[in-house]
């Protein structure tokens, strides 16, 4: 009996068990083949933010998931900016799955400490609801600090029962159901 209570047996008992949990854990509740983009094939979302004044061009802020870093994106009051949002896995852009499967995704730009108005202007792709999915925004930026270090948090959201595109406290955009299919965080500044 001293044999299988011994630390040795003990220790190998927990890592399996600890392998066990984690692999559980990361799964969604359904399976990966139901899931047009899963979520661990995301490796960036990349913002192309373009003032919209004659003569400007599209300054690329990439938040690259899981690596650390945050981007930050200056904006200036009164100003209204063209920003498109690309999401990749590694070297491929896996933007068009988004497109092609638009009525299993939806944007949400949360400002919590700036004031700015978003206008979701992406092409004539609607979701069956009518509602556009965010890939292509205008922002039209009120104060772009409102507070103590401000930021956007921009999530993708995977098969949400039902979207609504207007505002809701500090975010653009909310949902009913749905899962989380990528989540970055960009800081703002003047």
């Amino acid at each position: 009996m001293n044999k299988l209570f011994n630390t040795k047996n003990i220790i190998k008992l927990l890592a399996v068990l600890f392998i066990t949990i984690t692999v559980i854990s990361c799964q969604r509740d359904g399976s990966v083949a139901e899931d047009d983009l899963p979520q661990e094939e995301l490796t960036n979302i990349i913002l192309l933010v373009k003032e919209d004044t004659p003569g400007s061009t599209a300054i690329e802020y990439n938040y690259s998931i899981g690596a650390g870093g945050i981007p930050t994106i200056p904006l200036k009051d009164g100003k209204s900016y063209t920003v498109e949002a690309k999401f990749r896995n590694g070297n491929e852009d896996a933007t068009n799955e988004i497109i092609e499967a638009k009525n299993e995704h939806f944007l949400i730009f949360d400002f919590p400490k700036s004031n700015i108005n978003v206008t979701r202007i992406d092409g004539n792709d609607l979701r069956n609801d009518g509602k556009r999915v965010g890939l292509k925004t205008k922002w039209d930026v009120v104060k772009a600090v409102d507070g103590t270090s401000p930021f956007l948090k921009l999530t993708l959201i995977h098969s949400p029962q039902s979207v609504n595109d207007a505002k809701s406290g500090s975010a653009w955009g909310s949902v009913v159901g749905g899962e989380t299919d990528a989540e970055a965080t960009y800081n703002l500044s003047n």
